[in-house]
C-alpha cells in the first residue's frame, strides 16, 4: 500500500481552489466573558513537547512462578505504551531521586506491607498517574535519559518484541518508501539518523525533519497521529498497532518558511521538500487555482523545483497541516470545523447549523494558554459501569483561551482525536517565535549527538517555568464535562511549585508568546 500519491499533479488540481468567505469581526468577536489586567509573563522557552500521559486501568496478570500481580498500563495520547508493575515504577522512582535530588522528584505512593484491596488498588493508579505526569511535565526529569530509556524499555518488554536486526519502511512524502536496517531497540532520533545517512542528507539538515505516525485512509486521505517522540521505539509502535494502515512518514518540522532555504541549499534537503509540497497540493491543503496550476505544471515540467516550491511559498495554506473533521463550540456549540495548523496560526473551515461555511484564523500570539484533557467516555452499551478497555474510547479535547479584544479572552474548544498533536503544533510555533524573538536561530535548537548520546545545546537546557497563571473565571461557562478517570494534563508543567508533595501540578499550557494587543490590532 503507498503511503502517499504519486509525485505527479493530478488532475484534480485542474479545478481552482478556493477558501470559504472570510469571517466578520462580529462574528469573531459574537461570545462575551473576558479578563482583565492581562498579566505579559517573563519570556521563557522548552524546547521540548510533553505528551498526554495518563493509567486509566490496571490488570491483574500471573507471573512467573505462578503467582498474580497488578500492573499498571500506561497509556500516552490514549493508547497503550506500556504496562508496569509497581516496583519497576518505585526503582524508577528511586534512581531519579538518586541522580536528581528528593527536592526535585515528586512524591511517591508509598509501600504496602498486606495485599491492597480494590480501592487501594485504584487509590495507587491514581497516584501513580499522577506521578508519571509531574515527572514527564517537569522540564528537567521529562527530558532525562532515564525516565526515557525506562518508557522505551518497557514498552520493548510489553509487546514482547526481542533487540534484533530489522528493517523498516519510511515513508517520503511522494509515496516511496525508504528502507533501512535498525534494531527493534533503536529509539527515534536512530531511526531518523538511520533514514538521513540512506537518503545522504547531511547532518546538519537532520533536524529539521521529524518522524510523524500517520495513518493512511482506504480513500488515500493521511492522519496524523502524532509525531515520534524520544521515549519510544519506532519499530515497536508501529509493530504494535498491528494495521497496514499506519506509516511512519518522513516530513519537515518547523514552520517558517524563511528556513526553506537552508533546506533547499542541499540537493537531497531540496528534494524532500518538493515532494511534499506537490504532496500537499495534490491532498487539496495547499489551493490552486486554474493559473496558478498552469504555472506549477509548466514549473515541475521543466524540473524547476527551487521555483516550484517559491511559487507554492506565495499559495494559500502552504506549510499547514490538514486535521480529520472535528468539532467545536465556536461560534456555536456543536460546529463541524475542519483545522488546520500552520503560519503561527490554527485555521477554522466551520460549517454552522444553517449550512452556512465560515473561515476563520486564531493567531498563536493571541492565544493566552491552552490544555488538552482525556476522558474514558463509555461505549452504548446500556449501563453505567466505569469504563474497561473492551467497553470505552479515549475523548480528546483541545481548549484554548483566545484574545479576541482588548481585554476580553474566551476559550474555544476542539473536540478530536488529534488534540494532542494539534497542540504539539501550537508548541512548535511558539518555540520558534520565541527563538526567531530572542535573535537565535532554529539551528540552536537541533538536537546534537556526542559520543552516541543525546545532548541539547546551552540554549535548550530546561529552565524554570513561569508563575501559575490565573485561575479561568468562576462565572465563566466550563468548558469540559469528564466522565470518570479523568485525565487532564499540562503538556508543559508552568507550577512554579518545586515541592515533592506537589504532584497535581496545572493543566494549563501557558504561552510565552502570548502577546496583549489591542482593538486597535484586530
Amino acid at each position: 500500500m503507498s503511503c502517499c500519491p504519486d509525485n505527479k499533479l493530478v488532475s484534480s488540481l485542474l479545478q481552482p481552489g478556493t477558501a470559504f468567505p472570510g469571517l466578520t469581526n462580529q462574528w469573531m468577536n459574537r461570545c462575551g466573558g473576558g479578563v482583565k489586567g492581562l498579566v505579559v509573563w517573563q519570556r521563557q522557552t522548552v524546547f521540548r513537547v510533553k505528551m498526554h500521559f495518563s493509567i486509566p486501568e490496571t490488570e491483574v496478570r500471573s507471573g512467573e512462578n505462578g503467582s498474580t500481580y497488578v500492573a499498571y498500563n500506561i497509556h500516552v495520547n490514549g493508547v497503550l505504551h506500556c504496562r508496569v508493575r509497581y516496583s519497576q515504577l518505585l526503582g524508577l522512582h528511586e534512581q531519579i531521586k538518586k541522580e536528581y535530588g528528593s527536592n526535585v522528584v515528586p512524591a511517591f505512593p508509598p509501600k504496602k506491607i498486606f495485599t491492597l484491596t480494590p480501592a487501594e488498588v485504584e487509590q495507587r493508579r491514581e497516584q501513580l498517574e499522577k506521578y508519571m505526569q509531574a515527572v514527564r511535565q517537569d522540564p528537567l526529569l521529562g527530558a532525562s535519559e532515564m525516565f526515557n530509556s525506562f518508557l522505551r524499555k518497557a514498552q520493548q518488554e510489553t509487546q514482547q518484541i526481542p533487540t534484533e536486526d530489522v528493517a523498516l519502511d519510511i515513508c517520503l512524502s511522494n509515496g516511496q518508501k525508504v528502507t533501512v536496517n535498525i534494531l527493534t531497540s533503536d529509539q527515534t532520533e536512530d531511526v531518523l539518523d538511520a533514514v538521513a545517512t540512506k537518503l545522504d542528507l547531511p547532518d546538519d539538515l537532520v533536524g529539521y525533519f521529524s518522524l510523524f505516525l500517520v495513518r493512511e485512509g482506504v480513500d488515500g486521505g493521511l492522519t496524523f497521529v502524532r509525531k515520534l517522540q524520544e521515549f519510544e521505539l519506532p519499530y515497536v509502535s508501529i509493530t504494535s498497532l498491528r494495521s497496514s494502515e499506519f506509516h511512519i512518514l518522513l516530513r519537515k518540522s518547523y514552520w517558517d518558511m524563511a528556513y526553506d532555504g537552508d533546506v533547499m541549499d542541499n540537493r537531497v534537503g531540496l528534494n524532500l521538500l518538493y515532494a511534499q509540497t506537490v504532496s500537499d497540493i495534490e491532498r487539496g491543503w495547499i489551493l490552486v487555482n486554474k493559473d496558478q496550476h498552469r504555472q506549477l505544471k509548466s514549473l515541475q515540467e521543466k524540473g524547476s523545483k527551487k521555483e516550484f516550491i517559491h511559487l507554492g511559498q506565495t499559495l494559500k495554506y502552504y506549510g499547514y497541516i490538514k486535521f480529520d473533521p472535528c468539532i467545536t463550540d465556536f461560534p456555536e456549540k456543536g460546529c463541524q470545523v475542519i483545522v488546520s495548523a500552520g503560519n503561527n496560526e490554527l485555521n477554522f473551515h466551520v460549517k454552522l447549523p444553517n449550512e452556512q461555511m465560515k473561515e476563520g484564523s486564531f493567531k498563536v500570539t493571541r492565544m493566552r494558554c491552552w490544555r488538552v484533557t482525556s476522558s474514558q467516555v463509555p461505549i452504548a452499551n446500556g449501563t453505567t459501569n466505569p469504563c474497561s478497555s473492551a467497553k470505552c474510547e479515549v475523548k480528546l479535547e483541545l481548549a484554548f483561551e483566545y484574545l479576541m479584544s482588548k481585554d476580553r479572552l474566551q476559550w474555544v474548544t476542539i473536540t478530536s482525536q488529534q488534540a494532542i498533536m494539534m497542540s504539539i503544533c501550537l508548541q512548535s510555533m511558539v518555540d520558534e517565535l520565541m527563538v526567531k524573538k530572542s535573535g537565535g536561530s532554529i539551528k540552536k535548537m537541533l538536537r546534537k549527538r556526542h559520543n552516541g548520546s543525546i545532548h541539547r545545546t546551552e540554549s535548550q537546557q530546561a529552565v524554570k517555568s513561569p508563575p501559575l497563571l490565573d485561575s479561568p473565571d468562576p462565572n465563566r461557562e466550563q468548558i469540559v464535562k469528564l466522565s470518570t478517570k479523568l485525565s487532564s494534563v499540562s503538556l508543559r508543567g508552568i507550577s512554579a511549585s518545586n515541592s515533592a508533595n506537589d504532584i497535581s501540578g496545572n493543566d494549563f499550557h501557558g504561552n510565552y508568546a502570548f502577546e496583549g494587543i489591542g482593538d486597535d490590532d484586530l
